[in-house]
């Protein structure tokens, strides 16, 4: 038991400082904006404002008891206000690849990562870790059932806001937008989904994560029929990133994974992922569908150490949504692609 809690301890305190070292390493990810943004449409490039704001000084809330958006509450006015903003996205999404996807390129180690993933400084992979081929052969489809829930949606990062997000209102900033998401899998899709609006950020981000863990575990435990889990955030970048997607402006989006391993400890025995490869593999795929069905919706997958709580499902999203220079139309606009490219996924389209 002292083996246990010394872990968890030292779990927590790796986790705060990943937290620090995120700060630290802003400067890395501008530099990697600026590289990405290089090679995105000269459209996007023109329309970008360029302008640099500060984020938001936000006024924490009161930590409130966990709740979960019962599947029939306000029903009906919910599902007009999905069909609205679903009809005016409409339009027949077909596949136009705008890269090679052969089986010799995915195979190519080199080519996958150059194409689909950035990998964080603190941290390394290799060839045996990340195969484009042995991940889009993993089967991720789930049998529907409108019985009882099979998706989650939860934010580590509940106090993430926009650029217009009222700081006093926390439905504003990416718990709305994930409300938003819940509507449209249930709504236009069928889905049943639990969005659970835990705060484990409030008065610690450092220790968001470790908080959270305890509360999600007992969740899934709760609930056996929850297959796929989104962890969504709003990303924290200086740019005002947006994207055109049929017409539409929309925040990117980008899939983020913790590996286990770093440079400076290798391999982290206590925060072994039984789940790595299933995770990979999900955000491949979500990723090459979005490349086929909505090019230039989304950045590269960006590759981290640690485990950000990804261990408790094969099927785990974490999700970064554009940053608070973002409008929360913006980030509802990306819910619509995001959540076709979900069920897409989940249905074996890929």
């Amino acid at each position: 038991e002292v083996e246990a809690e010394n872990r968890k301890e030292q779990e927590a305190l790796l986790m705060a400082e990943a937290e620090e070292a995120e700060k630290k390493e802003e400067k890395q990810k501008k530099e990697v904006q600026k590289s990405e943004e290089k090679s995105a449409d000269s459209t996007e490039n023109k329309k970008d404002t360029g302008v640099e704001n500060k984020e938001p000084e936000i006024t924490k809330p009161e930590i409130t008891q966990m709740e979960i958006t019962p599947a029939g509450s306000d029903a009906a006015e919910k599902k007009a206000s999905v069909e609205k903003t679903v009809k005016e996205q409409e339009t027949v999404a077909v596949p136009h690849p705008q890269m090679d996807l052969s089986p010799a390129k995915l195979a190519d180690f080199d080519y996958v990562m150059n194409q689909f993933f950035i990998l964080d400084s603190n941290t390394e992979t290799n060839a045996q870790q990340i195969s484009g081929t042995r991940f889009l052969g993993e089967d991720l489809s789930i049998k529907q059932d409108s019985k009882v829930p099979q998706i989650l949606i939860y934010h580590t990062h509940s106090q993430e806001m926009f650029a217009d997000s009222d700081p006093k209102d926390v439905m504003t900033g990416v718990m709305g937008t994930g409300e938003y998401l819940t509507s449209l899998l249930q709504e236009k899709y069928g889905f049943q989904v639990m969005h659970h609006m835990g705060q484990y950020d409030v008065g610690d981000r450092d220790h968001a994560y470790a908080n959270a863990e305890g509360p999600i575990e007992q969740l899934l435990a709760e609930n056996p029929s929850i297959e796929v889990v989104i962890d969504l955030h709003r990303d924290a970048v200086d740019k005002h990133m947006v994207r055109e997607v049929n017409g539409v402006q929309m925040a990117p989006i980008m899939f983020f994974n913790g590996l286990s391993r770093t440079k400076a400890l290798g391999d982290i025995s206590y925060l072994n992922n039984p789940n790595l490869t299933g995770n990979l593999a999900f955000s491949l795929q979500m990723q090459i569908a979005a490349a086929e069905y909505y090019p230039n919706l989304t950045r590269p997958i960006y590759l981290k150490g640690y485990r950000y709580n990804m261990h408790f499902k094969e099927k785990y999203l974490l999700i970064e949504m554009g940053s608070y220079t973002n409008t929360q139309e913006e980030a509802r606009n990306a819910m619509v692609p995001l959540a076709d490219l979900l069920n897409r996924v989940l249905h074996g389209e890929n």
